[in-house]
């Protein structure tokens, strides 16, 4: 069984994972700005994906690895 993402696979997810990331990044900066904390401009939060994406990414990929194994298995 194979237990960590093929590069392949990481490098066709992270665009998702970046984009999804940096939209999750400036809304959660538009909810802290109710508590008086700066929010981000649209170009800082995509920069932002780009590196929380990263990690976000990898989790993303091991667990399609692990839907796959299961439907290998069956």
């Amino acid at each position: 069984m194979k237990s960590r993402p093929s590069l392949r696979l990481y490098a066709a997810l992270y665009p998702f994972g970046a984009g999804a990331m940096g939209v999750n990044l400036f809304f959660a900066t538009l909810i802290g700005s109710w508590l008086g904390w700066p929010v981000l401009t649209p170009w800082q939060a995509a920069a932002g994906g780009l590196v929380i994406g990263l990690p976000a990414t990898w989790a993303f990929a091991c667990h399609i690895v692990k839907l796959m194994n299961q439907a290998e298995d069956r």
